[in-house]
């Protein structure tokens, strides 16, 4: 059996000239999530993303046997 889970992340766009930001600011806090879920004994398996007007959705799954 296996238990899931899924983290979601929430990032807004913002005026720059770095096309990109949001991969770049992102990248800290995705790593920190991953870190944490395999502290935990989950295994990441895969994302999702999804923009709605200024914001970027991404949706982390993971998950563990039980």
């Amino acid at each position: 059996m296996k238990e899931y889970k899924v983290e979601s992340l929430i990032y807004y766009s913002k005026l720059t000239l770095d096309s990109k930001h949001i991969a770049n600011d992102s990248k800290k806090e995705i790593q920190e999530k991953l870190d944490e879920y395999a502290a935990k004994g989950y295994r990441f398996t895969t994302s999702t993303s999804t923009n709605f007007g200024a914001a970027i959705y991404i949706h982390l799954y993971f998950e563990k046997d039980i």
